[in-house]
């Protein structure tokens, strides 16, 4: 393909803030159609990128020979549904995370994509940022030789704070019109009580991105189970015990008032280790902070005369060192879409987080 014809679904913060600008300035890439229910925020959308087609909704974009792909960004359920129905159409689809509310909606969405042949990626933007995939190549290279011996833990800290970093370009438009009712219980998965329903998925689409990353890095795909979960009432604040491809894993949760973001992950050796911390998220041009510890024997006599260690702490500077995961991810689709090369976090890959976060509430409500 010369150019990728992409139809978006959605005009909402997300929209505006992030994928529409950052798709809109892809050389090649094309915003021919666009489908908001709310019909007065989709035409001022429309005006400001130019967009030649405005739908009522996402129907519109399945008959439109002219959309090659369709990005969606909406309601965590609702967005779920409309990406079964583009791929089931032939559409590509590139959308928000998470893929699904349930491991049975899932599936459902890959059956479609398996159906079709139309190919399915999850925006988990922490894949595409350059301080993480210097995390994940150093703890590759370290696992391959054994120079710093094994992976003996793993930790993912999580308690939030300020993700926007006051971002105002492109300035917001809002809308008079109520957007209307999205679905959401009818696709949780059956055993959860409804009571918790707020709680799962409020769990669900902070930290899947959490669990994502930890995979990502120990290159675990779908080994992942969950041993202990230590949860509040809330349903959020906690830990929880996982194993990663066989690494003892934490995944710390909560919330904090913070000016910034509260969020590390650290994959621990015997002889070393290596940190990184995420960047507020709509923050542009921000890379995650990496840190690397090394204790290697450094030939020479210890102070009692027996074999030396040398100690290193660095920061590592990752490249592209001004650059937006958001922006990379929404390339990295599109370049993808004309090569035929794998998604980096291709739907299938996703369906081990729903069913990991299935795993940890059917285990705290001891269900």
């Amino acid at each position: 393909m010369e150019k990728i014809r992409l139809g978006y679904v959605g005009c909402g913060m997300m929209a505006q803030r992030v994928h529409l600008p950052n798709f809109a300035s892809l050389p090649d890439c094309e915003l021919v159609a666009l489908a908001e229910v709310r019909r007065d925020l989709g035409a001022k959308i429309q005006r400001r990128y130019n967009i030649p087609r405005l739908y009522s909704d996402h129907r519109g974009l399945l008959e439109d020979p002219e959309v090659d792909a369709i990005a969606v960004s909406a309601p965590f359920a609702l967005q779920g549904e409309i990406a079964r129905e583009c791929l089931a159409a032939g559409k590509h689809v590139f959308m928000e995370k998470p893929m699904a509310v349930s491991v049975a909606q899932a599936e459902a969405i890959l059956a479609a994509s398996r159906a079709s042949g139309a190919r399915l990626m999850i925006a988990y933007m922490k894949r595409y940022d350059a301080g993480n995939e210097l995390v994940h190549d150093t703890v590759a290279r370290w696992r391959a030789s054994g120079e710093l011996g094994r992976v003996v833990y793993a930790r993912a800290h999580g308690f939030c704070g300020d993700w926007t970093a006051g971002i105002d370009l492109p300035p917001l438009e809002t809308s008079d019109e109520p957007a209307p009712a999205a679905p959401t219980e009818e696709h949780l998965p059956s055993w959860l009580p409804r009571q918790w329903s707020r709680a799962y998925v409020s769990y669900l689409q902070q930290y899947t991105h959490n669990v994502n990353l930890l995979r990502f890095i120990l290159d675990a795909g779908e080994r992942i189970r969950v041993k202990h979960v230590d949860l509040d009432a809330d349903g959020y604040t906690g830990v929880v015990i996982l194993d990663v491809d066989g690494v003892r894993t934490t995944l710390e949760t909560g919330s904090l008032r913070y000016f910034r973001w509260d969020e590390h992950t650290q994959i621990y050796f015997e002889r070393g280790w290596v940190h990184t911390w995420a960047p507020p998220l709509l923050l542009r041009n921000a890379v995650a902070e990496v840190e690397i510890y090394r204790s290697d024997e450094s030939g020479a006599p210890g102070a009692l005369g027996g074999q030396g260690v040398q100690h290193t702490l660095t920061r590592a500077i990752p490249e592209p060192r001004w650059s937006w995961a958001y922006k990379r991810e929404a390339a990295h689709f599109v370049e993808c879409l004309r090569s035929g090369a794998p998604f980096r976090s291709p739907g299938e890959d996703a369906l081990a987080d729903v069913r990991t976060f299935e795993d940890i509430f059917r285990t705290w409500l001891q269900m």
